[in-house]
């Protein structure tokens, strides 16, 4: 009931030991449950394209193999269209359901496709939502949430995992941005919000900074106080607030530490040149005093982003300098020098990277891009990711969309069968952050309706029946 004969995620250890028929999506053999019941000595980023990126031209099938995908797509695409010759050099799989070939978009030649030929990415094609919602804002926190028929779940996906995992003494997530992130939300443990270590820092009274030394004796000396507390809430309190002060002073450090150690690799995020990879690089920094054992530094989720994806106009198709060319440019120029830094590190097998978007584009492009659409791909990346593609690309034939000119989520046994997002987060879930699957399955409840349209029947495992 799910994608493919295979997992992108490889088995990792005793937890995924015999629930599977094959290899796993994330499979690091020195992975063992005795790590840990989270996610023991590995790490986890979540990439956010910012916009609704259009999938149509980040996969886009080059051939029709058995069906009609690739006439379809040159009568929905004209001046936006990428032809076989411009994607001859971002060739990756076959459609699993058609045997079409299928490219990426030429934008990730540089990166993200070298990523892909070493079989570090996978590609899941359909992804989306039953009665999927075109507002950015509200297909976002379904994203986010992982509730999209509003049953009121509580928090982030990403947040619920922390806090059914972590408490009040710890932080194991930062989020690279000036506020906590909709799929990190939670009230039990702590996430570090920065934009650059550099300027991170508790905020003291600077105006009065003579006296920050009693300060922060103060402070300190409460948060023990409410540590020893028999109030549950007061402890906490206490915890997280003594977390806080411990770690503001000792994350800074991390961004001299990191140029001074790993200046060459500096310099590569600086040739890229773009936001995206500022931003990885503060998450390497993060992730090299974690594997440092620098104290008080123990984060290991993570959250970025990239923004521009809302393409209605000027979208481009091949030509560098077309918007989502750039973008695409950007994040695989910043995923590949973020790999290479981490298997210098010597861990890129302990890293983990998913991306999304709120939604796609219509196929029928308009004057010169795309508007809302419903279903898109994924990618998958990482050193423990059985790479290739997953999941049927979406019915783009005019006569399947539907009146607004979407492909349709459906969950019925036909050949273009959708992914639901869900169960990419829960594959995520089960083997790379260790959740048993009863857990998964309080934090991701599955739907209640029709089989054919809902998601009645969660599969983890992303496996074929």
């Amino acid at each position: 009931m799910a994608i493919t004969r295979r997992q992108f995620l490889k088995r990792t250890g005793g937890l995924a030991a015999g629930s599977l028929l094959g290899p796993g999506l994330l499979g690091n053999p020195f992975i063992r449950k005795a790590l840990a019941d989270t996610i023991g000595d590995r790490y986890f980023v979540v990439l956010y394209l910012d916009g609704g990126n259009d999938g149509l031209n980040t996969v886009t099938p080059v051939t029709n193999g058995g069906g009609s995908l690739r006439t379809a797509y040159d009568a929905a695409r004209t001046s936006i269209n990428l032809t076989p010759g411009q994607l001859g050099a971002s060739l990756i799989g076959n459609d699993p359901n058609t045997g079409g070939q299928l490219a990426i978009h030429p934008g990730f030649t540089s990166g993200l496709k070298p990523l892909y030929d070493l079989g570090k990415v996978a590609v899941i094609q359909g992804c989306g939502y039953p009665d999927y919602n075109l507002s950015h804002e509200q297909s976002r926190s379904i994203w986010q949430s992982a509730d999209p028929l509003g049953l009121g779940l509580s928090g982030g996906w990403v947040g619920r995992y922390l806090a059914a995992n972590y408490g009040g003494s710890d932080i194991p997530g930062v989020n690279i941005s000036d506020s906590i992130v909709g799929e990190f939300k939670q009230g039990t443990t702590s996430v570090i919000t920065l934009e650059r270590l550099a300027d991170f820092g508790f905020p003291y009274d600077y105006d009065y900074g003579d006296d920050t030394a009693a300060k922060r004796t103060a402070f300190l000396g409460l948060c023990n106080e409410a540590h020893a507390s028999l109030q549950p809430t007061v402890q906490y309190i206490g915890d997280s607030g003594k977390a806080t002060l411990l770690s503001s002073e000792s994350y800074p450090a991390l961004d001299s530490d990191y140029t001074t150690d790993r200046a060459a690799f500096n310099d590569q995020y600086d040739a890229v040149g773009r936001s995206l990879a500022d931003d990885l690089r503060e998450v390497a920094k993060v992730i090299y005093g974690v594997k440092r054992g620098v104290p008080n530094v123990n984060a290991r989720i993570f959250q970025v982003s990239n923004g521009g994806y809302d393409t209605h106009s000027d979208q481009g198709g091949a030509d560098p300098n077309g918007q989502q060319y750039s973008l695409h440019k950007e994040v695989g120029d910043s995923l590949k020098v973020f790999y290479d830094d981490l298997a210098d590190m010597g861990i890129a097998n302990k890293v983990c990277i998913v991306t999304w978007s709120e939604f796609s584009r219509r196929i029928p492009q308009n004057d010169s891009g795309t508007d809302h659409g419903s279903q898109g791909p994924m990618f998958v990346i990482g050193g423990g990711v059985t790479g290739g593609v997953y999941g049927n690309h979406p019915n783009i034939d005019d006569a399947a969309l539907d009146s607004e000119g979407n492909t349709v989520y459906t969950q019925s046994a036909n050949p273009f069968r959708s992914t639901d997002f869900r169960d990419v987060y829960g594959t995520i879930l089960k083997h790379w952050l260790n959740m048993p699957v009863g857990q998964i399955s309080t934090l991701l409840p599955s739907d209640v309706g029709s089989p054919q349209f809902y998601w009645t029947a969660p599969n983890f495992d992303l496996g074929f029946v």
